[in-house]
């Protein structure tokens, strides 16, 4: 709040400002590798399960990089190889058997 007051003043105290800017200046990295990490991680797990190199979601990093990104992987043949169908396993019967005896 106090800041918000600072910018509604006639005067600015250039000491103030200049704390401002480089508080400012501190955070924004942590900022921008936060946001990147959000965008780039997810791309980075769909690209290694699509049969492609994780490191072509580092293309992200780039403006319009995304977007390039998400065509390749939309109208690419993708390299996996598909799940086998499981077939219908029946269930053992129900109540358990009794053991069988040990034979001598």
């Amino acid at each position: 709040m106090h800041n918000l007051a600072f910018f509604l003043q006639d005067s600015v105290d250039t000491t103030q400002a200049q704390h401002i800017a480089m508080a400012m200046m501190a955070i924004f990295p942590i900022i921008f590798l936060i946001g990147t990490l959000i965008v780039v991680l997810p791309f980075w797990f769909i690209c290694k399960k699509a049969g492609f190199s994780p490191w072509l979601s580092l293309i992200n990093i780039v403006p319009l990089g995304t977007l390039v990104l998400l065509y390749v992987l939309a109208f690419a043949e993708w390299k996996v190889v598909p799940a086998p169908v499981q077939a219908w396993v029946p269930q053992p019967p129900y109540p358990p058997q009794p053991p069988l005896p040990p034979q001598v």
